[in-house]
């Protein structure tokens, strides 16, 4: 896949909490092909089960492929070794998502291995998930081909900071050669527009379009003081 199928594009992530009756493989998809359906260049998939799916059913579209995956003592939960990247990379995906931030993974594989090994073995693109300008520095510097402000808001370094990362963004253009991807808190389309204005390659948009759940959940918070 050549990166020029997403550029200054729409890529929307088609998932649902593990909870959800929206976490099925086929509802995903579903999810996948209307967004296409509506002109989104691409989409951002979780698990290997889901891409399978999506690939099933979106044989040309690109697809960002990860696996949240919780190991006890670790934050690094996006796709954090390279048997998760590789299943990933089984069931269709494009491009491989990672955390590409410097916190320890588990096994005690290193950012730059798991990197090499992905674009090595499996011959497939890298996507560096990062929350700052200094992991997006370190990802570049692992080999990553593309690094997304995915993380921002969400380590314990910047929990203190709310998404969209419109600051990490501009950061990451001027300072990286890499395409950056803009991806976490984009609500609107007008902030979609001024992540591309402001040099983004792509932009990533999830729960604002997919995130069913999320939303009903907001509703009702907003609701209940008026529940007798």
């Amino acid at each position: 896949m050549k990166l020029e199928a997403i550029k200054s594009s729409l890529i929307v992530s088609c998932q649902a909490p593990s909870d959800s009756p929206l976490h099925d493989e086929k509802i995903i998809a579903a999810m996948a092909v209307a967004c296409v359906q509506r002109g989104a260049a691409g989409v951002r998939i979780d698990t290997p089960a889901h891409v399978r799916e999506v690939r099933h059913n979106l044989s040309k579209v690109p697809i960002i492929g990860l696996w949240k995956r919780q190991f006890t003592g670790y934050e690094v939960y996006i796709t954090p070794r390279f048997e998760d990247a590789l299943s990933i990379a089984q069931a269709g995906a494009d491009i491989i998502a990672i955390d590409a931030t410097t916190r320890t993974r588990p096994y005690g594989e290193t950012l730059k291995e798991l990197v090499k090994r992905i674009k090595g073995e499996l011959g497939l693109l890298v996507m560096g998930d990062v929350d700052s300008l200094e992991n997006a520095v370190v990802a570049a510097d692992a080999g990553v081909d593309l690094v997304g402000t995915t993380l921002y808001g969400y380590t314990q370094e910047t929990k203190h900071l709310s998404p969209p990362g419109f600051s990490l963004l501009k950061e990451i253009v001027e300072k990286l050669d890499i395409p950056a991807i803009c991806e976490g808190g984009i609500n609107t389309p007008d902030q979609a527009k001024m992540a591309l204005e402001l040099g983004a390659y792509a932009v990533v948009v999830g729960a604002a379009i997919t995130g069913i759940d999320l939303k009903v959940q907001a509703f009702q918070t907003a609701l209940e003081k008026f529940v007798s």
